[in-house]
């Protein structure tokens, strides 16, 4: 090491060239790498999905979902397994464990689901499919004045393949075209489309006209089946060549079936279809409505994937729009709603502007009180610290996010801690009169070894992050996979890029020097001599404040260390108590622990679910009162110009395509469902956070009867509902009575909202039972009854046409009017096997009653989710500790068949904190080495690690002075404390070691090395507390959740310098006593009188 940084001092152009090579490398990777607002949090996991039409959730659970789960248990990889049966259809979800493949556990599920051979005829074939989570740029809004939905539905489809193949065609600026040359040009890969229903051909025939014929919809269901048909019949050899035969007859438009022949008559004519049926080429037969403020509408989603840059997407897409607003578009507006990308750019501006402030904040302390020149050097390793963690970004599969670049914000001070130090020492030789190259290799080489295994300690200490697991484990490994390249660069800087441009430094001027460059400076000749003058005067107000700074060392800070020295068990009592009141402030609840805290957003959300049978109509009702009631909301609160904070709103009924995230077979669709989100103006541009405004519009919407669910929501991220309970059990009796139970005692809670289970009631049902007499006297089966009736209100599906992208079903079945009438059933003819005609009543027997809506199970057995949120007045931690020693204790008493656990949040905050807590005993382990190994000793090590506790008081209590809530985001700072702690105190041993020989005594060594190493742990520290000033001082709702990591490290480093500059020599001091204490008794014990001139080393 020595020999290379020997190297670079006498030769600073290459020390310059590699600067400027890490430079140009990071400045380069800003253009490759993606840019996201949070990190991708796909999880490992795969669904399989089995469409079973119009079944019930009970004979989907009996029928396809019980014999997935039996086919797959044992597949090995499998963690957790979750299943949902509904009407139509159900979904198996798997979540695999740590280790194993998504790809290779999909393929033993295929294999094995492939094999099951007792589906029901009706069910469709499983379909597998790993989960991916898309992220959204934006979506495109199509608004209908005067369309139909046909109209909109060809132009939504229109747009998507003009989208996928859309280029641009602006000419680009000087940065987009250094980014098109790095990246490649943007291109939109995936596209999706909200608020449209399947297309349909539907063949309608009524009762009285199936009756005139006699004929059933079978029958009719046959004789479309045979006229639309492709078939190919081989081939003919001749010796002209080889001809192809096959039969075209393949209809793909409603209006093709018309000439279909049904029956031929007695007298031999043909009965042709369009005579006995109505033809609909429509859509499916669901109710849905989507409208964007208040007007029907269509919606059609741009999605970023894989490394695409949501920014450039987002510019692209809006050139778009343009050039299609450009074009007569007769009765439908297009317009943006929800664009990423201003969330994106604001959010990196916002840190942008807290780096920028935070770097010139740094450069004003280091220029305090050091040499302006080195103060700019030392400074410089910031751009190539940060330039070199930014180029291994995509070597380690990190994003621009807000996450990473907080990890940035994070670091700004401690990234320089190194080159202070290393710098710090090199301008001490220089002042006591070196030449600035021999003080620049000399002075690097002496604390070298230190600072190398101090940065590597720091590094140690952020190492805990990368073993986390689940959703964690998608988002905090990102501020280690960014502050340990940055912090290698800047060791790299420190060490060779540092020393290179020390050597060029001029000796220090003497005071005489200094007023002759004055008086030259402020000759009367000399035009510039007032700027001068300013220049000088700041030089002078430098000189004296680092001047100062040396005098209060020796008047102030070293007799007050004499003191705490001879006082040093009293004053490590006293750290000791502090400690201890610290840890009880937060134990006993006066600082509560948040584990995730909110994250401000631009979109509000509700979702609505109603009972099970409601009319669409009665759907459509609640849904229009949400959206009115945030139109209210808007009216109530005012942006910074004047205007509404709400910009747009889009309310959907029948569906809810936007906020429930993945689903297997994609958005639920039911009459009885809907949502409304709520677009807002940037947090910038509003006082009002988005929990305050999501608070008044719960308000403004009232209570509104008859409804299962209504949850409202107003984070952009965050782990889930505050609580997330899972009751498993065998006893459908009492997993129903323990699922009441549990909300019951939820809701005596002060502060917990929107609470809900997952059981659902389900609509009523007209159940077939069993036949009489007479049915099975003329030859019916219960699955013949069954079938018939199906296809009179389901229809009896023809066949599947492909016509263009869209699969279109086609329908045989009574009219709308009919299908929609209890009367129907009740009249209903079915045809017997002998061909008589009889009422449905004759010949079977059916009741009224009803069933679950849904069914869900959780590693094979039936269970139930409880949820529930917290107000921002209350913590949810608090309230899941208590409800679980008051609530669940007597839950499982009153019902032990039912077993309970936390998901979510709660369940991901456990894994947590046990892989954290577990990942940093090992990372003790590893700085105790690191620590021992530049020391030369066993015990010192002790000395520095004994003192991280210590660092968290000034964290705690800088949480409880600007009045928040401890979190995760806390634990991160409280970490880049650790190492900064360990940083500093291991410089501090050294000296002391160094001066020990000199000196003879500990105490005297301790206070000596105290005054030769203040002026740089206060810089360290200055300079970590000025780089995180901005952020601790940011107003902007979005930085809130950031916050307190920066309170964290800001005033806990305030705090740890105080453990450095007193408690690391106290420690110090007292372990030499200990070990002098342990000579003393052994001389005793064995006689031996000690030797003379050997002090006792630590």
């Amino acid at each position: 090491m020595e020999a290379a940084v020997r190297w670079f001092t006498r030769n600073h152009v290459a020390g310059n060239f590699l600067m400027l090579a890490v430079l140009l490398a990071g400045f380069t990777t800003w253009f490759k790498v993606r840019k996201e607002i949070f990190p991708d949090t796909a999880f490992d996991a795969l669904t399989v999905t089995i469409p079973y039409p119009n079944a019930t959730p009970e004979e989907v659970e009996r029928g396809v979902v019980i014999p997935v789960e039996e086919a797959v248990a044992d597949v090995l990889g499998i963690k957790k397994m979750t299943s949902s049966s509904s009407q139509n259809g159900g979904g198996v979800t798997i979540e695999v464990e740590v280790g194993y493949e998504v790809r290779d556990v999909m393929d033993d599920v295929k294999t094995r689901v492939d094999a099951i051979d007792n589906f029901p005829e009706e069910a469709e074939k499983p379909v597998l499919e790993e989960i991916v989570i898309t992220s959204p740029v934006m979506a495109i809004t199509l608004v209908a004045n005067g369309a139909d939905e046909t109209t909109l539905t060809r132009m939504a489809e229109e747009m998507k393949d003009e989208l996928l193949a859309f280029e641009t065609r602006k000419k680009p600026t000087l940065m987009e075209f250094i980014g098109n040359a790095l990246a490649g040009e943007p291109r939109i890969t995936k596209v999706s489309i909200a608020g449209t229903r399947p297309y349909e051909i539907s063949i309608e025939l009524s009762e009285e006209r199936l009756t005139e014929l006699e004929l059933t919809l079978g029958d009719v269901a046959d004789a479309v089946r045979r006229y639309s048909v492709d078939l190919p019949a081989g081939s003919i050899r001749t010796d002209g060549g080889e001809l192809i035969v096959r039969t075209v007859g393949k209809k793909y438009r409603a209006v093709d079936f018309a000439d279909a022949p049904v029956k031929t008559l007695s007298d031999g004519s043909v009965v042709r279809l369009e005579q006995v049926a109505s033809l609909i080429d429509g859509f499916e037969d669901v109710d849905l409505s989507v409208k964007y403020d208040q007007q029907e509408a269509m919606v059609v989603n741009v999605y970023r994937v894989g490394e695409q840059d949501t920014t450039r997407l987002a510019k692209l897409v809006e050139e778009y729009v343009d050039w299609k607003n450009s074009q007569s578009i007769e009765g439908v507006t297009l317009g943006i709603w929800n664009d990423q990308s201003e969330l994106l750019k604001g959010r990196i501006d916002l840190l942008a502007r807290n780096a920028s402030f935070g770097l010139l904040l740094v450069l004003v302390v280091l220029a305090l009180f050091l040499r302006p020149s080195l103060a700019l050097l030392v400074a410089l390793g910031i751009p190539v610290s940060f330039a070199g963690g930014m180029w291994l970004m995509p070597m380690t599969g990190i994003s621009i996010n807000m996450i990473s670049l907080f990890a940035f914000i994070l670091v700004l001070g401690i990234v320089v801690d190194d080159a202070i130090v290393t710098g710090e020492n090199v301008y001490s030789r220089i002042q006591g009169g070196e030449h600035p190259a021999i003080a620049a290799w000399k002075g690097t080489h002496e604390v070298g070894t230190v600072v190398i295994f101090g940065v590597l300690t720091t590094v140690v200490a952020f190492t805990p992050m990368l073993g986390l697991t689940g959703v964690s484990g998608k988002i905090w490994p990102n501020i280690p996979l960014v502050v340990i390249p940055t912090l290698l660069f800047s060791l790299v800087q420190s060490k060779l890029v540092l020393p290179a441009h020390l050597a060029l430094l001029g000796p220090t001027k003497t005071e005489e020097e200094r007023s002759q460059t004055r008086w030259r400076n402020f000759a009367p000749w000399n035009p510039l001599r007032w700027i001068f003058f300013l220049v000088e005067g700041l030089f002078w107000i430098q000189h004296q404040i680092a001047s100062g700074l040396m005098l209060f060392i020796k008047k102030v800070y070293q007799p007050a260390l004499n003191f705490g020295l001879r006082w040093r068990y009293p004053m490590i009592a006293l750290f000791f108590s502090l400690f201890i009141v610290s840890l009880a402030a937060v134990g006993t609840g006066r600082i509560k622990f948040q584990f995730f805290p909110e994250v401000e957003g631009d979109v509000l959300s509700a979702k609505l679910e109603l009972a099970q049978g409601v009319p669409f109509s009665e759907t459509e009702r609640i849904v229009e009162r949400l959206e009115a009631a945030a139109h209210k909301l808007g009216e109530r609160f005012q942006s910074y110009d004047g205007g509404p904070v709400v910009r747009h709103v889009l309310a959907s009924s029948g569906t809810q395509p936007f906020i429930t995230g993945f689903q297997p077979g994609g958005p639920p669709k039911a009459t009885h469902i809907g949502e409304v989100t709520v677009e807002l103006v940037p947090s910038v541009e509003r006082s009002a956070g988005s929990e305050e405004l999501v608070n008044a519009w719960r308000e403004i919407v009232g209570d509104i009867p008859g409804v299962v669910e209504l949850s409202f929501k107003a984070e952009t991220a965050a782990g889930g509902n505050a609580i997330d309970l899972r009751l498993t059990g065998t006893n459908l009796r009492e997993l129903d009575e323990a699922t009441l139970f549990a909300k019951e005692r939820l809701a005596d809670y002060v502060g917990v909202i929107d609470i809900a289970d997952s059981s659902r009631a389900g609509k009523d049902e007209i159940q077939i039972v069993k036949l009489t007499r007479a049915g099975e006297t003329l030859g019916f089966t219960l699955g013949e009854v069954g079938r018939q009736v199906r296809d009179a209100f389901y229809g009896n599906e023809v066949q599947r046409l492909q016509r263009g992208r869209d699969e279109v079903k086609v329908m045989v079945r009574l009219p709308e009017e009919d299908r929609r009438s209890v009367e129907t059933i009740e009249k209903l003819e079915l045809v017997s096997p002998t061909g008589e005609r009889v009422d449905l009543g004759e010949v079977a027997e059916y009741q009224f009653g009803s069933g679950p809506a849904v069914i869900n199970r959780t590693d094979r057995k039936r269970s139930v989710k409880v949820t529930a949120d917290v107000d921002s007045n209350t913590n949810a931690n608090e309230v899941v500790g208590r409800y679980t020693k008051e609530a669940l204790s007597q839950l499982s008493q009153k019902y032990p068949s039912v077993q309970w656990s936390f998901e979510g949040e709660q369940e991901d905050q456990a894994n947590s904190m046990r892989e954290i807590g577990i990942g940093f005993l090992g990372a003790l382990i590893i700085m105790y080495v690191l620590i021992a190994i530049p020391l030369k000793s066993y015990f010192q090590p002790i000395i520095i690690l004994s003192v991280i506790p210590f660092g968290l008081i000034g964290g705690i209590w800088g949480h409880a002075l600007l009045g928040m809530n401890l979190s995760i985001m806390s634990m991160v700072g409280f970490v880049a404390l650790a190492g900064v702690v360990v940083n500093d105190s291991l410089v501090m041993v050294d000296f002391v070691n160094r001066h020990r020989d000199d000196l003879g005594s500990a105490r005297e060594a301790a206070l000596q090395a105290g005054g030769r190493r203040f002026r740089a742990i206060l810089l360290t520290s200055l300079t970590t507390f000025a780089g995180l000033l901005p952020m601790l001082a940011e107003k902007d709702m979005q930085a809130r959740f950031l916050i307190p990591m920066a309170v964290s490290l800001g005033f806990g480093i305030i705090f740890a310098t105080a453990i450095t500059l007193f408690l690391v020599p106290a420690v110090y001091v007292v372990l030499d006593d200990v070990i002098r204490m342990g000579r003393w008794m052994a001389r005793k014990l064995t006689g031996r009188k000690p030797e003379s001139g050997v002090q006792p080393s630590v």
